[in-house]
């Protein structure tokens, strides 16, 4: 829980990055924020709070496309999730902290350079790419709070352009998020510290969506990349000094 004011703006400025980032590419809340909060919260209450953010910030980008959702295209990889949510719940539950901070920078760090790079494989493309997607998305977000990559990256491989990309990431995040919360619960948070979640996700919320039709998608996207991956290695460097 955090702990002073300090923590709680830290805490605040965190989500209302995320936020942002999420608002305007789709994904990356998880990417930039997940890392911050788990080390600020510690990996149950970190990974928690980033499911029910990155859930909300998602649901408040559906509003206005949700008409643009493919729901036939979603549905596998909605499926594949709900296997694996549990799973994902089950070894944040059981994983000492040191060795699942470890986890979830060398996650958040991968992802984010597979999702640099754009890899291609076969594998995730069609239904069985869907499939594969949804069930690395849901043990990932359920365990570590990142979901997005592999989805991301099921879309670069099967040809979907920026605009169809973008409601049914939001689509998605808004089902899985959900998914992840149902088997674990709301994180433990000070009264002042969810004042200030629910105020940087709509002020997070507001700058994302004016930054939407200003900043490339690309520049927008590296940028992201690199916090994340920045935040990952961090993590990571925090769970390796904790085995000691």
């Amino acid at each position: 829980m955090p702990d002073g004011w300090t923590t709680d703006l830290v805490l605040g400025c965190a989500v209302l990055l995320g936020a942002s980032v999420q608002r305007l590419a789709g994904i990356g809340f998880a990417l930039v924020a997940a890392p911050v909060l788990v080390l600020l919260l510690g990996p149950r209450d970190g990974v928690t709070l980033s499911n029910l953010a990155a859930g909300v910030i998602s649901a408040v980008g559906l509003l206005g496309s949700w008409r643009q959702v493919r729901l036939p295209a979603m549905l596998p990889l909605i499926l594949a999730a709900a296997c694996t949510v549990p799973a994902g719940a089950w070894a944040a539950a059981k994983i000492p902290a040191p060795g699942l901070l470890i986890g979830i920078g060398a996650l958040v760090s991968l992802a984010s350079l597979l999702v640099l790079r754009g890899v291609r494989a076969a594998a995730l493309r069609g239904v069985g790419g869907a499939l594969v997607a949804g069930a690395t998305s849901g043990f990932m977000n359920s365990a570590a709070g990142v979901g997005g990559p592999a989805v991301s990256l099921y879309a670069v491989n099967t040809g979907w352009t920026a605009r169809e990309f973008l409601p049914n990431a939001q689509f998605y995040g808004v089902v899985v998020n959900a998914f992840s919360l149902a088997g674990k619960g709301l994180p433990t948070l000070s009264g002042p510290a969810w004042w200030l979640v629910a105020a940087a996700l709509a002020g997070g919320a507001a700058i994302g969506r004016l930054l939407a039709g200003r900043v490339p998608e690309g520049r927008a996207r590296m940028v992201v990349l690199g916090l994340a991956l920045g935040g990952g290695l961090t993590t990571l460097a925090k769970g390796v000094s904790g085995l000691g």
